[in-house]
């Protein structure tokens, strides 16, 4: 708000608190996904008060109200991060980490400070790709491009067996060497500069060969050095957002702290528990990582603002989605639309 914005968090936050309070009919989808994540509701007295009504999930079409959501809100729209770090709805989220034998405490929360982290980027044919950095997965994105760069595949079909093949593999070596490097820069060196060269790239390309898959890459020796909700909103003075946000999995842990109105988000599930491994779980240090929003640049302006959700998809559906537009001549809705493939370990 105070280096961009122009309104305060009252006005912001208005119509969520008006939602929250006043209630909304609840969408096919999402009283389904509620419906599925009934079972874990129930296992948590908080969650079971704030997101179940009468012991149940909301039918689709059933008017909601959350009013202690719209308390939590009101007291941020008022207090702005101080009412979430620290205060009443600090005590409630350590208390119920507390009551489970969670290692939270008020000082932990207190001493939390958000950062401004330079992008990392890549060029692919002639536009600048940009990728939010470790601890976050953008690097696989840009290293998948980087492989794909030395293939011509603006003459290829986009669903023929060789371009899906080469996709493939691409996001195969990229993502494996995410998952081997990529962890909070604060406490593990990350070999980004090595990652995103083109030499490093050229090597990675040569392990892909036509006639057969990679089972199972190992993450490479780069030079060293150094459920998902997600929107992008343009103005006309050529101001773009790229926003991406997620509790990891549904309702996050499911553990909603008392009279606040949420749950806690679960994503120190992606921390390594290998010691030697260097996203592998510390104090104060944080998780790979999958959200990625993304924005892409020609010579200096705004070219593309977009990003795509489910976890390791992430990177995969950025390669897609740019492929699609800059090789294949797809539009946007056509390019967010095309078949994908989805490589997880």
């Amino acid at each position: 708000q105070t280096r961009f914005g122009r309104f305060g968090l009252d006005r912001v936050l208005a119509l969520a608190i008006d939602y929250a309070e006043r209630g909304y009919p609840v969408s096919e989808r999402i009283a389904y996904n509620w419906w599925e994540n009934e079972a874990l509701l129930q296992a948590d007295p908080g969650a079971a008060k704030t997101f179940l009504f009468g012991g149940k999930a909301p039918r689709a079409g059933q008017r909601v109200t959350l009013p202690e959501m719209g308390r939590t809100l009101r007291l941020l729209a008022d207090r702005g991060a101080e009412g979430f770090y620290r205060g009443p709805v600090a005590e409630a989220i350590t208390a119920v980490s507390q009551k489970y034998g969670g290692l939270l405490t008020l000082e932990d929360l207190a001493e939390h400070t958000s950062t401004w982290e330079e992008p990392i980027s890549t060029e692919y044919r002639g536009y600048t790709v940009w990728e939010c950095p470790p601890n976050g997965q953008g690097v696989a994105a840009l290293e998948a491009l980087n492989i794909l760069s030395g293939y011509d595949l603006a003459v290829m079909d986009p669903n023929a067996p060789d371009t899906i093949h080469l996709k493939i593999e691409a996001v195969k070596l990229a993502l494996n060497d995410a998952w081997r490097y990529v962890a909070d820069p604060s406490y593990a060196s990350v070999p980004l500069k090595g990652l995103l060269s083109a030499e490093y790239a050229a090597e990675r390309r040569g392990l892909i060969r036509m006639d057969r898959a990679i089972a199972e890459p190992a993450g490479g020796l780069p030079p060293m050095g150094h459920d998902t909700v997600y929107l992008c909103t343009a103005d006309c003075e050529g101001n773009a957002v790229s926003f991406i946000n997620s509790q990891f999995l549904a309702f996050g842990s499911g553990i909603a702290p008392e009279g606040v109105g949420f749950t806690l988000q679960n994503r120190a599930n992606l921390f390594s528990l290998d010691p030697a491994h260097p996203n592998c779980i510390a104090p104060r240090k944080r998780p790979y990582h999958t959200i990625i929003p993304c924005m892409v640049t020609r010579n200096g302006e705004l070219a593309i603002c977009f990003g795509v959700m489910g976890g390791a998809m992430q990177p995969q559906g950025h390669m897609f989605v740019l492929t699609n537009l800059l090789d294949h001549g797809m539009g946007p809705q056509e390019a967010l639309y095309a078949p994908r493939f989805y490589y997880q370990k």
